[in-house]
């Protein structure tokens, strides 16, 4: 039964890998901005990849690459390949310089360890680089106001790692069949993890952008007209109504204020107190809110679209955050009596 199990889970694995290279410029360019850092994302994907088809092998057909010199050298990849994603996530400029490339040396020499000493090995190693990756969260600790919605799917996430680590490091005190059954469904649960994140929360990326711009900024706005720039906001916002553009963006609105993306980011922040997309977010479901009672005969989709919004989940899960209730149910209430 696991290993059927274990075996839909690599199928899902793979086939959400394949999804994310496709669909992966579109998904973290904001969030990413190196190079390296988004070939590291390539990278690691692949790896995992090909990690699963390891897995599959043994489950499905009793294989023997798992354990192989290939095989660890895989798992090496996977620990340097996530710091260097998400590090280009989780800070304004990730370092650029080749020589961080540097990083996957381990997986070139690692391969001639014993297998039984090789792979525990790189799980310790991978916690390694997760204590990194948990100094650079840290210090995003005072945006965390922005990620109410996203903590507990990654605190699962976080879960998932740690069961992971700890999966790997006693991996000689229970066999070779219960590791790879362990490791692929967790590696199975990552990626269902991952998706949900980025349908559930699909500005996520735009979002962490916001939070690592303003924790690692020296103030932008020394030389800046705050009032003139808040005029102008208030007038795109309330009069141009460009909040109902779909496809407006921290670096459109920035422009349209004649600022920069830094410079826009740290004014919403300094004077609201929240980020871009929420401060954006709030003014559509404000004006979602007004429709639905102006226009009972509009449906609620229609009213959605209308504001901004690129979808009926985005619509429902941004007016439930802000609002605390569901379109339909806020215009039965809030209805003016005929």
């Amino acid at each position: 039964m696991l290993d059927q199990v274990a075996l839909g889970l690599i199928g899902w694995s793979i086939g959400s890998a394949a999804l994310l290279l496709v669909a992966g410029s579109s998904v973290h360019a904001s969030a990413v901005q190196s190079w390296l850092s988004r070939m590291a994302g390539v990278i690691v994907l692949a790896d995992l990849s090909l990690l699963q088809l390891a897995h599959w092998d043994q489950l499905a057909h009793h294989g023997n690459l798992v354990g192989t010199q290939a095989y660890v050298a895989l798992l090496y990849v996977v620990a340097p390949g996530f710091y260097l994603f998400f590090s280009g996530a989780l800070q304004p400029a990730a370092d650029e310089q080749p020589l961080r490339l540097l990083y996957f040396t381990p997986a070139l020499l690692a391969p001639w360890l014993p297998a039984a000493f090789a792979i525990p090995l790189s799980f310790l190693v991978g916690a390694v680089y997760a204590a990194r990756l948990a100094a650079l969260v840290y210090r995003l600790r005072k945006q965390r106001a922005c990620f109410q919605l996203e903590l507990a799917t990654f605190a699962a996430f976080g879960l998932v790692a740690l069961a992971i680590l700890l999966l790997g490091a006693a991996s000689p005190l229970y066999g070779l069949h219960a590791f790879v059954l362990g490791y692929s469904m967790s590696i199975g649960l990552g990626y269902l993890l991952v998706v949900h994140l980025l349908l559930r929360f699909p500005d996520i990326a735009g979002k962490t952008a916001e939070a690592v711009a303003v924790a690692y900024a020296v103030s932008t706005l020394t030389r800046v007209d705050r009032e003139h720039a808040l005029a102008r906001l208030r007038q795109l916002l309330d009069e141009e109504k460009i909040y109902t553009d779909e496809s407006l963006n921290l670096a459109r609105l920035a422009q349209a204020l004649s600022l920069s993306s830094h410079q826009a980011s740290e004014l919403i922040n300094t004077q609201f107190g929240v980020g871009f997309s929420r401060y954006i977010r709030e003014h559509r479901v404000a004006a979602a809110q007004r429709m639905l009672l102006d226009e009972p005969s509009a449906s609620v989709l229609s009213v959605g679209l209308a504001v901004g919004f690129t979808s009926q989940s985005n619509f429902y899960a941004a007016f439930r955050e802000i609002s605390g209730d569901v379109p339909g149910r806020y215009r039965k209430i809030h209805a003016p009596v005929a």
